[in-house]
This record gives structure tokens, C-alpha cells and sequence, in this order.
């Protein structure tokens, strides 16, 4: 249960850097919007991160929820706000996703 909470919080994490994405060109009441995506998701994710950390181990949970994040946002570029998809990038991607799956493994 408790991975599937740091999964989540991933997503949100992931959502918000989404939502970070989409302010640069906003303005107005459309700003406002996406900065309050930011914010809850930001909200959410650190609150599902704490409570994943209770029994989870402290150092695996925040390097997973950082992996998480780091992979979406780096998919969520390259699909949305297309961002380059470089073979030396994509390589490093799953490089990291490799180490994100070691440590589910040894936990």
C-alpha cells in the first residue's frame, strides 16, 4: 500500500512540474490557475511522500518520489512541450528507471 501511496505521490509531483510548465505563457486569471494546479498537486505529493515515509525506509522513499518525478517530467517534455527526445537522453532515462526498479528490489 505504502508504495502505491509514493506512486501517487510521484504523479502529483510529476503534475506539478506540468503545471509549472504551463504558467510560462500564461497570464492573467489563467496564471492563477496553473499556479493553484501547482500548488495542491505540490500539497498532495509531499503529504502522500510523508505519509509513505512512515514505513517505508526514509532514504528510498525520497530517492523513488525524486525518480518518479525526475522520469515523468522528463516524458511529460518530450511529449508535451516537446522537448528533444536525444538517444544519449532516452539512455540516461532508462538508466535511471533501471536504478528505480534496483531499489524497490532491495527494499
Amino acid at each position: 500500500m505504502d508504495w502505491l501511496l509514493l506512486l501517487f505521490a510521484g504523479a502529483f509531483e510529476v503534475g506539478m512540474t506540468f503545471c509549472l510548465g504551463k504558467t510560462r505563457g500564461a497570464a492573467g486569471f489563467e496564471f492563477c490557475l496553473w499556479a493553484g494546479g501547482f500548488l495542491i498537486s505540490a500539497a498532495l505529493s509531499m503529504g502522500l511522500l510523508a505519509k509513505a515515509s512512515q514505513t517505508l525506509p526514509l532514504g528510498t522513499a525520497y530517492a523513488v518520489w525524486t525518480g518518479i518525478g525526475a522520469v515523468g517530467t522528463v516524458l511529460v517534455g518530450i511529449l508535451v512541450f516537446k522537448e528533444p527526445a536525444a538517444p544519449l537522453r532516452l539512455f540516461f532515462l532508462f538508466t535511471l528507471i533501471a536504478s528505480l526498479i534496483g531499489l524497490k528490489l532491495v527494499s
